[in-house]
């Protein structure tokens, strides 16, 4: 009988694509970083634009506007775009609207830039985590959104302080010429190194009705909306917190904590998240509410309070990659719609955090603010438990 010679395997498929994957981490982090450089340097673009810090202060929430109330209609007015093309769009739309929030004077322009901002960060978070996971087998997802999910604390723990030093040391717009800088970058790595890969066929559209009736893309809807609020009203309002607890000069190391505990976060949840997603959640929103139960309790103890940090850095730095890892988990077929779902309920809840956490700080104190997290977070735990079949499943499919 004829004989067919074995065919060697194709290693080169299987190999792991770290320039790809950090090019996608790199226009994560200037998502991340454009979104919040403004709060580092509110006094100076304020007096530049002849505005109080409080009116400068809305150029972030306008940013997460102009996310919330674009990804779902560009994602399906883009549906049969090439990714990579709708990638290398929006990283230019990141260029153009940092170099003219640096060298804009006026209010109003500097309010439009930051919305074009915001409607390319909205179309950028609706690809990057398919991206990553298209990008490698099944059984390398999870390492691969831990890579290009990396850019998120990265831009927090590192990128904010430094571009703060660089608005105080030169001037306030410096930092934002840096971020144009490095979005153009971040263009040409993206063109060198990411394959295209198609849209749907046809242009075709994903009804968002149709994403909510697939199973288990609710449940992770909800839990994004309730984690992401509690941790944002915290976040925001962290340096109140601090300084009347006596801890105002430490909120750059404690921040510190927080950005390296959530880097170490993001590389265990990447080593594990392919079996263990449902237990990462739970612990990750385990973590995060123990830490603010020491933060009530024990605000006034500097070393309760780093662990707290720790802690809370731990359970968070995570939960970019699990959530996405979940929704598209679940959309399956629908995954691209979810997706755009869940960067629009995302960016809501940031902007709701900001919201609640005043509402919080001026009618309660600051004292209640780790306590409306942790009311926050005993729902995030119940829906994570009871989604057992759809959403957070005990053995990822």
């Amino acid at each position: 009988m004829p004989t067919t010679a074995p065919t060697p395997p194709v290693t080169t498929a299987l190999r792991f694509p770290l320039p790809a994957l950090l090019a996608l981490a790199t226009a994560v982090f200037v998502t991340a970083l454009t979104e919040n450089l403004p709060a580092g340097v509110l006094p100076g673009m304020g007096e530049t634009l002849g505005v109080s810090e409080s009116a400068a202060g809305q150029t972030v929430t306008v940013y997460a506007i102009g996310s919330a109330v674009t990804a779902i209609p560009l994602t399906a007015a883009t549906a049969g775009w090439g990714r990579k093309r709708l990638l290398l769009t929006a990283m230019a739309g990141f260029a153009v609207a940092n170099t003219v929030t640096a060298v804009s004077t006026d209010y109003r322009l500097t309010l439009a830039a930051r919305f074009l901002a915001g409607v390319a960060a909205g179309l950028a978070w609706a690809l990057l985590a398919g991206y990553a996971r298209r990008l490698v087998p099944p059984e390398q997802q999870g390492r691969a959104m831990a890579v290009a999910m990396a850019g998120v604390p990265l831009a927090l723990s590192l990128g904010v302080p430094v571009g703060t030093l660089l608005g105080r040391v030169l001037v306030w717009w410096v930092p934002f010429l840096a971020m144009t800088a490095l979005a153009v970058g971040v263009v040409g790595w993206i063109a060198a190194t990411l394959p295209e890969q198609s849209g749907r066929p046809g242009g075709e559209r994903t009804p968002v009705r149709r994403a909510l009736t697939v199973p288990g893309v609710v449940p992770v809807l909800t839990v994004t909306v309730l984690f992401v609020l509690a941790h944002t009203l915290l976040f925001t309002y962290v340096a109140p917190f601090l300084d009347r607890a006596g801890l105002g000069d430490a909120t750059d190391a404690v921040l510190l904590v927080f950005g390296l505990a959530s880097l170490v976060s993001v590389w265990f949840t990447g080593a594990h998240i392919h079996r263990r997603l449902r237990r990462l959640t739970v612990g990750g929103a385990l973590l995060v509410a123990v830490a603010a139960g020491v933060l009530g309790l024990w605000s006034a103890s500097a070393p309760l309070v780093y662990l707290a940090a720790l802690l809370w850095g731990l359970g968070w730095g995570g939960a970019p990659t699990l959530l996405q890892t979940a929704v598209g988990d679940a959309g399956g077929a629908r995954a691209d719609a979810a997706q755009a779902m869940l960067v629009t309920l995302w960016n809501a809840a940031m902007a709701g955090g900001g919201v609640v956490g005043g509402l919080v700080l001026g009618h309660l104190g600051t004292g209640a603010l780790p306590w409306t997290v942790l009311a926050l977070l005993l729902p995030v735990l119940a829906v994570v438990v009871g989604a057992r079949a759809h959403g957070f499943p005990a053995e990822r499919r």
